[in-house]
């Protein structure tokens, strides 16, 4: 943009303004495609790509291509903002901050010589390296520099594994005997953890940063799915904002480090970035790292992503990207202060490209001559980069400085040999005193139910609203019903019952947040929790005002993602262990994509990493004749993975035992993640609607005896809405002989429940499991055997649809021929 100078004498002001006009249109070209010319790769292997656009014979042509073509390229001007592309630019063609180069160099040489150390000491060990781009060292130290000045007091990171025992030592600053134990595997349940390798660990410790402030850093646990991780930073981080307010931004800083081939092809990083600015999951933005390898495994870039660079996935957001060559140390830190400054200025992320290169294979003990021998062959002839470094910057005694380092990690891996017990990589915060995991015992339990006064005097600020608000019709009705609902005066459905249960809890102080896509409303038109003016689209949540002190409520309605939605919630609810958390599909067999948060982090994370959530799933399930795809929430893959009483899986038959569930979750300390799954044309049946009655009883029941039938002569054991349809058909055939029991906690197996069950119908010739679900998938696999163990002599069968390689039929026609077949086979007297 030209800028109007006083001009000298005999000058003219048009031609300064030609010549700044000039300047401008020059710069505004290198600031678009400079970062296409810009000298990035160390081995020099991604070339550069000329732009026609990039002027060659302006005398302001070399000045712009210093700038924006030389070690660093910059992505910004995709960005909206002029305020933000303005900031970028005065930041890179200003004056540049002075680099501590000595603590730099120092830096380099710790994280080179800990992996020669491993490499010497432990040869064929796996590792996963991160000589390349150790250049990632004195990134982060000058990011946490920069961020402990602006009043950071922890940082959140989440990283995979290449790389993350060197950030363990040199930046969560745990000892180096203790990740050289893990190779000495001193301990058989492993010394960094009892049930993960040493480069999936979390760890906690303090940094201290150049300006002396102390940074407590966080490390989560992340699984070799690489990017899972990535959302449960996020949410974790977001956890531990509403715990301290407003200032949790500013305290809590979200780091993710990325791998280039990961950063391009894991969808979970696009849903993770997708985050950034919405109301439900921001943190205030998040620095991404990329620890750019120019590789993945044994895939070139060309091979990896359609892009340029990995990191242009980034440019659906409005974020800039710094790309920078790590071996221009210099460069990299003076990017990582960019970096962390535009996210405190602007409150949204950062993505910094640092590009480099994989000294050995993909685990070190892999060859990667075979699939690039040209490059290899390059690295094999190349120095570490602390000798460049060292050159660079004319440091004289630096194999003084490396023989005293050495000294040090050859001193901690003797150290290491002698350690004889587990070293703790984790302090668990304060707020996770009150709560345990581990097997279950029955002394956890707490009384669910609450006073019909209790009831009524929560459901009138359920049911009311502001005089001047405008509430839609329908919602209008559906106040009024439950309304009545509270009162004794009709049965209570599932949203009412739920409603209750919320209400409930955030006035005892128990603060609740649901997410999932359409839940405010719910998918079923069941919820309604945010009440919408028709005049002029204004919200009304009544769930924030059953009373003054109350906790908070929040219910969000999602972006169009499983895995990262849900990894989000499972973090939020590590740092928020006091809160019901609770993410719902929008029909059950929409988790099926979030497959790898499921089976990586809810069901085992506490085996491998000690770790408890209690993290609530609603998973609506049922055969209604909808097809294949929204009938199964795949209750037989939660049961495979049930383990240790590692979570709970229940299927709640009434709005009464839902009620009893939600509250059981919240209140009892026994953290465990919670499986539920969620009725659909069930939500408003009088069937499964529940007198108020129900919900003064002090419990959740794990199994619901029948109370009409009395000494049976056969017991229909089943879970969910077909023992409605049993009951039905019950009534239809006058039979008065069989009995029908819910299972409504399926794991952990509530078998005294059940042995008391069958007693009371000692003289029933057969006990028969009943379900919807295909004969390979549902409950049967798991439940057989238990009831066969508790059976006696009793025989026990099953009544199933055939086997199927899917869920449910397309035809509602057939559907229905199936259920009914179902529901006589039950009652015949043969069944196999």
């Amino acid at each position: 943009m030209a800028t109007r100078s006083k001009a000298a004498p005999g000058t003219s002001t048009a031609i300064l303004d030609t010549t700044n006009e000039e300047r401008e249109r020059v710069f505004d070209a290198f600031r678009r495609w400079g970062y296409l010319e810009a000298d990035l790769d160390p081995l020099g292997f991604l070339h550069a790509v000329p732009h026609p656009d990039l002027p060659l014979d302006s005398e302001f042509a070399q000045e712009a291509r210093r700038v924006y073509c030389g070690t660093v390229g910059v992505e910004f001007m995709h960005i909206t903002d002029p305020v933000r592309r303005r900031w970028i630019q005065e930041r890179l063609e200003g004056p540049q901050p002075a680099v501590d180069q000595q603590r730099a160099l120092d830096l380099l040489i710790r994280a080179e010589l800990f992996e020669q150390v491993l490499q010497q000491r432990y040869l064929g060990n796996k590792r996963f390296s991160l000589e390349g781009v150790t250049a990632l060292i004195p990134l982060m130290d000058e990011i946490l520099d920069a961020a402990g000045q602006r009043g950071a007091g922890e940082l959140v990171m989440g990283m995979s594994h290449r790389g993350r025992l060197n950030v363990i030592v040199h930046v969560a600053r745990r000892a180096a005997e203790e990740v050289f134990a893990g190779f000495e595997d001193v301990d058989p349940r492993s010394v960094l953890g009892s049930g993960d390798v040493k480069y999936h660990m979390g760890a906690t410790g303090e940094y201290l940063t150049r300006s002396g402030v102390k940074v407590h850093i966080h490390l989560v646990s992340n699984p070799s799915h690489l990017e899972a991780v990535d959302p449960v930073t996020i949410g974790r981080t977001r956890a531990k904002h509403d715990r301290t307010g407003e200032a949790g931004r500013k305290k809590y800083l979200p780091l993710l480090v990325h791998g280039d081939a990961a950063f391009a092809g894991q969808g979970i990083v696009a849903e993770t970035l997708n985050f950034a600015d919405l109301p439900g999951y921001t943190v205030g933005g998040t620095v991404h790292i990329i620890a750019n390898n120019l590789i993945g495994f044994t895939t070139v870039p060309r091979e990896l992503h359609s892009s340029r660079f990995a990191a242009q996935l980034a440019r659906r957001q409005s974020v800039p990207i710094l790309h920078v060559n790590g071996e221009d140390v210099d460069a990299v830190i003076r990017v990582g202060r960019i970096a962390l400054e535009y996210r405190y200025a602007f409150g949204t992320d950062v993505v910094v490209d640092l590009i480099g290169y994989r000294r050995h294979g993909h685990s070190e003990v892999d060859d990667p001559t075979i699939t690039q021998p040209l490059l290899y062959k390059a690295i094999k002839e190349h120095p570490p980069l602390w000798e460049i470094y060292s050159e660079d910057i004319g440091v004289e005694d630096v194999q003084v400085r490396v023989q005293t380092v050495r000294a040090e990690l050859e001193a901690a891996q003797k150290k290491a040999g002698s350690i004889s017990k587990k070293p703790t990589l984790r302090e668990l915060p304060g707020y996770w005193d009150d709560y345990m995991g581990g097997r279950y015992k029955p002394e956890y339990e707490v009384e669910t139910g609450l006073s019909a006064e209790e009831l009524r005097e929560i459901t009138g600020p359920l049911t009311t609203y502001p005089k001047d608000f405008n509430v839609h019709p329908k919602v209008k009705k559906l106040l009024e019903q439950r309304a009545e609902m509270g009162a004794g005066k009709r049965a209570v459905d599932y949203g009412m019952a739920e409603a209750l249960a919320f209400a409930s809890l955030v006035k005892a102080g128990v603060p609740v947040r649901l997410s999932g896509q359409d839940s405010r409303r719910g998918t079923f038109n069941q919820r309604h929790s945010v009440l919408v003016d028709v005049e002029n689209e204004q919200e009304y949540i009544p769930l924030q005002h059953i009373s003054e002190q109350q906790a908070r409520c929040e219910i969000y309605n999602s972006t169009l993602s499983e895995a990262g939605v849900l990894g989000f919630e499972y973090g939020y609810s590590r740092d928020y262990p006091e809160a019901l958390v609770l993410w719902e599909a929008q029909f059950g067999d929409f988790v099926n994509v979030a497959q790898a948060v499921i089976d990586q982090f809810i069901s085992a994370g506490e085996d491998k990493w000690n770790l408890l959530s209690g993290v609530v799933l609603l998973l609506p399930h049922g055969y209604e004749g909808q097809g294949p795809e929204h009938s199964s929430a795949r209750i037989e893959r939660f049961l495979q993975l049930a383990a240790r009483d590692n979570f709970q899986i229940c299927q709640p038959s009434n709005a009464a035992q839902y009620f009893h569930l939600l509250r059981r979750q919240a209140l009892r300390h026994w953290r465990k993640p919670l499986i539920v799954f969620t009725p659909k044309s069930m939500l408003r049946h009088p069937d499964a609607s529940s007198p108020i009655e129900d919900f003064v009883h002090p419990h959740f029941r794990n199994v619901l005896p029948d109370t009409e039938v009395s000494q049976a002569k056969r017991i229909l054991l089943c879970t969910g809405k077909i023992g409605h349809e049993l009951r039905d058909e019950r009534k239809k055939r006058k039979d008065n002989s069989s009995a029908i029991v819910f299972l409504e906690q399926m794991y952990p197996f509530p078998e005294a429940e059940l042995i008391k069950e069958l007693e009371r119908h000692s003289s029933a010739r057969d006990v028969v499991w009943v379900q919807e679900e295909p004969a390979n998938m549902g409950a049967m696999f798991y439940v057989l055997p238990r009831l066969r163990h508790i059976a006696g002599d009793r025989p026990v069968l099953s009544v199933k649809r055939s086997a199927s390689a899917s869920p449910a039929t397309g035809s509602a026609k057939a559907h229905e021929m199936e259920q009914n077949t179902l529901l006589s086979l039950a009652f015949s007297t043969n069944n196999e």
